[in-house]
Formats: structure tokens, sequence, C-alpha cells
């Protein structure tokens, strides 16, 4: 019945949409038919593929960077104090930076496609550093000893005793800095010129071509919305089911 909930919860806002055209006008909100034709020759055209190519490529790189300089400075900052003290006010500063603000940064120090990278790199790094230090900070001591005890090789007791509590934490947050690096990479290219699909609401705008506007709205809410159903929610269900907390069920 979820799904069911989903698609009336869609329709009403389809059709709050809809009425806001009716009341508004073509120029403030462009009507679903409009929006549909023109996201329709957006594809046809050959334009709209490879922006979406390109901001995937911009946000898994800078998702990259971020998941394995998160997951390292996290885990050494949960293991050690002193590594914890020193980065935790760092991954605050840089959290509380807007991402707006990195975007502007970028473009005066690399510009281009790297300025797009750098800022998603910078705004979902401090996420899995966060989940990183959780995770190695809640290591149970137990395990590590009783490995330590039967004398269990280095990479077992890496992969079999410390891998799969560090996974629990760090896929969630992983895959929600994922899509957020969707988002970032958007507003970054819109700024940067980069291409991708914010290069193409850059270029709607300067047109002033509210449908075309509408119709990139629609491509990167889909694709968000794909990322949430085919991954995120996954995700949640297995680490439910992994953790036993019974919360991926009936829900």
């Amino acid at each position: 019945m979820r799904w069911l909930y989903g698609a009336v919860g869609v329709l009403v806002l389809l059709g709050l949409w809809e009425a806001g055209h009716r009341a508004y006008g073509d120029l403030v909100l462009p009507g679903l038919d409009a929006t549909a034709a023109t996201l329709l020759l957006l594809a046809r055209s050959g334009e709209l593929a490879p922006a979406v190519f390109a901001t995937a490529a911009h946000a898994f790189s800078g998702w990259l960077i971020a998941a394995l300089f998160g997951t390292v400075a996290g885990t050494l900052a949960g293991l050690h104090a002193s590594v914890r003290f020193t980065l935790q006010p760092v991954a605050i500063i840089l959290l509380g930076v807007p991402a707006i603000a990195w975007v502007v940064l970028a473009l005066l120090w690399f510009g281009g496609v790297w300025a797009v990278v750098f800022t998603v790199a910078v705004a979902t790094g401090p996420i899995v550093f966060a989940a990183a230090t959780e995770g190695a900070l809640s290591l149970d001591g137990d395990l590590a000893r009783m490995a330590r005890a039967y004398r269990a090789p280095p990479l077992a007791t890496m992969l079999d005793v410390y891998g799969p509590h560090m996974v629990s934490h760090l896929i969630p947050a992983l895959a929600s800095a994922f899509a957020m690096s969707w988002k970032v990479s958007v507003m970054a290219e819109l700024l940067s010129g980069a291409g991708g699909i914010g290069d193409g609401i850059a270029g709607a705008r300067a047109r002033v071509d509210t449908a075309e506007t509408m119709s990139w709205v629609v491509v990167i809410v889909s694709v968000l919305m794909l990322i949430d159903h085919g991954v995120l929610q996954r995700v949640r269900r297995r680490m439910a089911v992994w953790r036993g907390d019974g919360t991926g069920a009936g829900r």
C-alpha cells in the first residue's frame, strides 16, 4: 500500500502545479503539457542524455573523493582521540560553509569541471567523515581483543571484525551523500558553465524559457527519486535487517 500513498502524493503535487499554471500563466509556471513537450524535445534533440551523463560524472567524481577522504579521516578520528579533536572542528567548519560559497571559491581557484567536483567533495565529505568517526568510536572492543587472543591475521581481523561494523555505519551515509552530490553538482554547474543539467538550467534562465527550466527540474527530480528508491531505501532496509532493529519491514 505504500506505493499507493506515494502515488496519491505525486498526483496532488501535479494537481497543484496545474492549478498554479492556470492561475499565473505560462511565464510564471508552465503547464504540465508544455513541460512534457519541452522535455520530449530535449530528448529528441540529443541534449538530455549528455547533460545527465555529465552531471553523473561530476557528482560521482566528487562523491568518490569525499568517500575516500571522509572514510580514512573519520576512521582515524574514531580510533585516535588526538586526530578526532583536531579534525572535528574542521569538519564542522566545512559543513557550515554554504555550498554556494564553495562554488564561488572553487570558480576562483579551479574553474570549469574541477570547480564542480571540488564543491561536491567538500560539501559531502563531512557527512562521510561523521559516519566513519561514529563507526570507529563504537567498535566492539571485546571482539577486537578476542581476535588478538586467537591471533587472527590482521587482514582477517579487518575484514571480519571491523569491516561489517564500519560498513553498517558508512553505507547509509555514503548513499545519502551520493544523493546530495547530484543536487550540489547541478547548483555548481549552473554557476560554472561546466556542462550538465545545471548548465541546461542556466541556458533556459538566460532565454527566460520557463518550460525548459521546469523540464530540467523534472529531470533532476526524477533522477533523485530513482536514486532514493533504487539505492537509499534498499540500503536502509538492508541495514535495518543487518542490525536486527526491525525497522526495515512493514513501513
